[in-house]
This record gives C-alpha cells, structure tokens and sequence, in this order.
C-alpha cells in the first residue's frame, strides 16, 4: 500500500461541485498540496490556476493539475466526475452515464494501490459508492459516499429557521438514500437536548405534523430548487465535502450521515446507503444505532429495497 501523506488530497473531476469543492478546501488549511484532475486536463489546470492566485490571502499551498499516479500518496480522494443533474431529473437519472465513468475512474485507482480514503460525492452518490466499492478493490472502510451529510445541514438549517434558533444547536438527521426516498428521523430530533415537538411549542408552533411534513419536503426539494433556479448546486455540497474532510484528517470520530455499505444495521443489508457513522482517519469506523420508530424504519428499508433493486440493474 502507498505511504498516505496526510497533508495532501485529489479531486477527480473539476466541474461546479469539484472546482467549489476545491476552493473550500483551500480556505480550510487542511492540506498543504491538492491535485486536480479533469478529463480536460486545460480546465483543472485552469482551476488550479485560479484558485492558486488567492493564496497570498490563504495559507502557502501547492494546487495543480495532475495525473492519477499523482493521487496514490493522497490521504482523500475526492470524486466528483460525473454527469450534472439537469432541471427535471432526478439523481437516480444519472445512474447509467455515471456507473460507467466510475467504472472507468475506478480502472485507474484499483492499480496504483491506492492507501487514503475514497470520498464519492457525485449523484447518485448511494450507487456511485456501491460502485466504486466494487471496482476499486478497497475495504468497505475506506470507501464513503458524501451521502445525506448535505441534506442533514439542509434539514437543520430549515428547522434553525422555522425555530428562530442557531441551526447548530439542531441535532437532527436525514437518512437513507440521498434522493426521493429520504428520511427525516423527526423522532430522534431535538434543540439542545429538548425533543422537537417541546421545542417548536416553547416557540409558539403547535401543528407538528403540517410543518414536519413541510419541511422534509422543503429538505427533499432543496436541490430541485437550486437547479431549476441557477442549473446546478455546488456550494452546499463543496462545504459538506470539506465537513467530511476535516472528520478524516483530524481524526476526530464525528458523527455524520455518510454514505456506506450495510450488513443487517436497522435491517438493511447488502446496499449502500446513508446512516450516522463514526468518521476518522480510516474512514468509517462504525455505524450509530439511532432509534428509529417504525414508520421510519419501514421507510428507511423501502429506500434500501429501491437502491438494491437500482445497483443490481445497473452495477
């Protein structure tokens, strides 16, 4: 296994989410080399370039354009490559056109024996991280999908909102697929310790179920909304990556919504999908047992079922 330098990180792809993604991890001072690679290699040195031009504001850092034998030493390998989500489709759409340039991304990882952690961030990232599970040769550990860490930030920024309260201070969680079939565990929720429904009462709302329901689905339609507004989303995404990314190199153990395999947890199995897990320096260390009440657990296996039935089609 190549010696990991944990001061470097790639992105593979430098389309609106890679390029975000790289500018956000400029800011982080995380790592001291990032490399960019892109089909067109004119437009990751492009990007390179640019980006570069903002570190006499920054932290020193050594940003280029390479090739995958300059990724083999990196501590994250950050995939964004992929087909956009254009308005009216939804993730699971790209499924065809995306497997079969992660096939082709992964044909290049697989031999360079690869040491770091592999973070899919492009859609349909539960099938995306199935994929690159199967074609790249690594432990299920060291392979996670960006998952519903997005949509989890989205769903606490809304609730942050409706409560007029610091959405940090909202501990709550989106799960399953990052798509159609998400779900909002609204009976884990809570404001500092307090469960939701007391909270949303100490605040004067008293209809639970209306602005449940207004909200996941305000959660679920965030993306469409962007898309159909500005053609696409990269900004939130680029900050859930560098979220993920300072959970990996710090190895601080934090408790995040990513994306990765199952074996009989919450009684799925054999399917890549989002649930808390303990991310540090290895990857994914564990999965968190949350409750879940019944409805949500029913959901949480109807949108595993939907993506197994998707990867076993298409991968």
């Amino acid at each position: 296994m190549t010696q990991v330098n944990l001061r470097k990180a790639a992105i593979i792809g430098c389309g609106f989410v890679g390029a975000a993604t790289a500018f956000a991890l400029m800011q982080s001072g995380l790592f001291s080399e990032l490399v960019l690679l892109d089909a067109n290699r004119q437009k990751a040195e492009g990007e390179a370039l640019d980006i570069s031009h903002g570190l006499p504001f920054a932290r020193p850092m050594d940003i280029h354009a390479g090739s995958y034998d300059d990724m083999a030493d990196a501590a994250v390998v950050i995939v964004t490559a992929g087909a956009n989500q254009k308005p009216g489709e939804t993730r699971i759409d790209l499924v065809k056109k995306n497997v079969a340039i992660f096939q082709s991304i992964m044909a290049e990882i697989r031999p360079r024996d690869f040491g770091g952690i592999l973070l899919v961030v492009a859609n349909p990232v539960d099938i995306l991280t199935q994929t690159a599970l199967k074609y790249s040769g690594l432990p299920e550990s060291r392979v996670m999908g960006s998952g519903t860490v997005l949509d989890t930030a989205r769903l606490k920024y809304l609730l942050g909102e409706h409560l007029r309260v610091d959405s940090r201070s909202v501990h709550a969680f989106i799960i399953g697929e990052h798509g159609d079939s998400e779900i909002a565990v609204w009976s884990s929720a809570n404001v500092s310790g307090i469960p939701i429904h007391d909270f949303c009462e100490m605040r004067g709302y008293y209809n639970h179920r209306e602005a449940m329901q207004r909200i996941a689905s305000g959660v679920k339609n965030s993306a469409y909304e962007i898309i159909e507004k500005k053609q696409a989303t990269y900004y939130g995404v680029a900050m859930a990556v560098r979220r993920i990314c300072e959970a990996i190199i710090r190895d601080e153990k934090s408790i995040l919504p990513v994306s990765g395999m199952l074996h009989g947890q919450f009684g799925v199995d054999g399917v890549a999908l989002s649930m808390p897990a303990i991310v540090g320096k290895d990857g994914i260390e564990g999965h968190v047992p949350i409750q879940l009440n019944d409805a949500e657990a029913q959901a949480l296996r109807q949108s595993a079922d939907k993506l197994r039935g998707i990867a076993a089609a298409e991968i």
